[in-house]
């Protein structure tokens, strides 16, 4: 079997108590001008009652059906030593290694803080409207916090959708490309206030101890209120450990989001963790009009929450403590970073709670993940509900959709049995319908995307086609 006949399954890396109480506030109102007539959305509930709450919202299960499986008794060491620097979208790994969730849905976990974008096209202002676009920017990475399992690469044509009326919106995504693996995604506001829509590329690599993943594609946010619309890259993840130690996760590089309308920029800094780890988790930026004049300073972590203030105000307050670090500042001078070698990296120590300048507003707060979360891959309560397939869902729903992929419905039921040997037949079928179209000399055709350039930055993306909610799923090829 040649490289381009082999199917690899690459290293792929995307109800809360409400502790803030701007969150609450915003949620109400976001509930408030949700439009609950069915009839107007085509969404899913047609077929198949869903189970509700008095308040008819629809309840989502807390809990995966089985815990998480110990990844204890495996050595990923004898997958990746030979692969220290290298792309890994072409190395297999085994299935213990894995979450039960399709990347695809990971992506979807971008609109956990959905009532972000709420927020943002209810301000007048556009710096108003770029601190929520910032907040939310920040909010779409905060679920990969120890998340150490890897997501299953998406088949060529897996495709996967979420309604959530609740929260006012749905999602449809597409694998529309598998060499290299490109996974398309839009969303829309069901009171068609915002689009969301992107293609993710991640180019990962192995550097010895840590796997880091690069990101590669634009993501567009459009509020249709204010005709405005927003693009951004997100930072570089990178998981430390991979081979001996505890495993540790930092996102790290620079995102610029761009109001195309206006001009305004947002430079979000993701630091690196640094010496004795005093960085970890930090982010730290700014606001600025189109003549570069900074007109908002943005911290906090992204592993808890965002705070904006004034520059004047913020650059009082770090003279301060400038001045007070150099007083009680130690003595560093002698120390040295450690040699590469086969000891583990340090887990930095998690430095105290993101230190609140007097003055600032909080921009946004993490949600608290549900008590079991440690057992169930660290998910949030909203990634819980991702694979959750309800009663007549499977009459609705394509038959691509990531929910009915056997291999992640056994890993998610704890049959890592049937999961691993579900992943190698449909490993098999892939390749199989590879050669098969390489016989016809057919081409792949995507259903839901189309290959174009984003409308604003003219960079190659992938673009909705429409008409995925009319429902008509005849011609969905059969991948599983």
């Amino acid at each position: 079997m040649n490289g381009e006949e082999e199917f690899f399954d690459a290293v792929t890396g995307f109800d809360s108590d409400n502790s803030s109480g701007e969150f609450s506030e915003a949620h109400q109102k976001v509930t408030g001008m949700i439009d609950l007539d069915t009839s107007k959305n085509n969404r899913i509930g047609k077929v198949g009652e869903r189970p509700s709450q008095e308040n008819g919202i629809q309840k989502h299960r807390t809990s995966l059906p089985a815990p998480m499986f110990s990844r204890s008794d495996f050595s990923v060491w004898t997958i990746l030593k030979k692969c220290v620097g290298l792309e890994l979208s072409k190395i297999t790994m085994p299935i213990a290694f894995n979450e039960p969730l399709s990347f695809l849905q990971r992506i979807t976990e971008y609109m956990e803080h959905v009532y972000l974008i709420h927020r943002a096209s209810c301000q007048p202002q556009p710096l108003e409207r770029m601190q929520s676009v910032a907040a939310f920017a920040v909010s779409a990475v905060a679920s990969q916090w120890e998340r150490t399992g890897k997501p299953f690469n998406p088949l060529l044509g897996e495709t996967y959708e979420l309604i959530r009326e609740d929260l006012g919106f749905r999602f449809i995504s597409e694998q529309v490309s598998h060499h290299p693996p490109i996974s398309a995604f839009h969303s829309e506001g069901l009171n068609h206030d915002f689009l969301f829509h992107g293609s993710i590329y991640p180019k990962l690599k192995f550097w010895g101890k840590s796997v880091e993943a690069e990101p590669r594609g634009t993501i567009t946010l459009e509020l249709l209120k204010h005709n405005e619309a927003y693009t951004w890259t997100n930072p570089t993840c990178c998981v430390h450990n991979v081979i001996i130690g505890k495993l540790w996760i930092e996102q790290y590089g620079t995102v610029e989001i761009l109001n195309h309308r206006t001009g305004h920029k947002c430079v979000l800094h993701f630091k690196p963790c640094g010496l004795f780890g005093k960085e970890l988790h930090k982010v730290e930026g700014h606001i600025q009009d189109k003549n570069k004049k900074k007109l908002f300073v943005i911290y906090g972590k992204w592993t808890e929450c965002l705070w904006g203030i004034d520059p004047v105000s913020y650059e009082s307050f770090k003279k301060q403590e400038r001045r007070g670090d150099h007083l009680r500042k130690a003595k560093l001078d002698d120390s040295s970073g450690k040699a590469d070698s086969d000891v583990a990296d340090d887990v930095p120590v998690t430095q105290e709670t993101v230190q609140v300048i007097p003055g600032s507003k909080l921009l946004w707060r993490i949600n608290t993940r549900p008590p079991n979360s440690a057992q169930m891959y660290n998910f949030t309560s909203f990634t819980v509900s991702l694979n959750e397939l309800e009663t007549g869902m499977e009459k609705t729903l394509p038959p691509t959709d990531c929910r009915l992929r056997p291999d992640i419905r056994g890993m998610e039921n704890g049959n890592m049995d049937l999961a691993s040997q579900e992943k190698e037949r449909l490993e098999e079928k892939q390749r199989e319908a590879r050669r098969e179209r390489a016989r016809e000399e057919a081409e792949w055709q995507t259903r839901w995307f189309y290959p174009g350039n984003n409308p604003y930055t003219g960079t190659p993306d992938w673009l909705y086609a429409g008409d995925y909610f009319e429902r008509n799923f005849s011609d969905c090829p059969d991948i599983y």
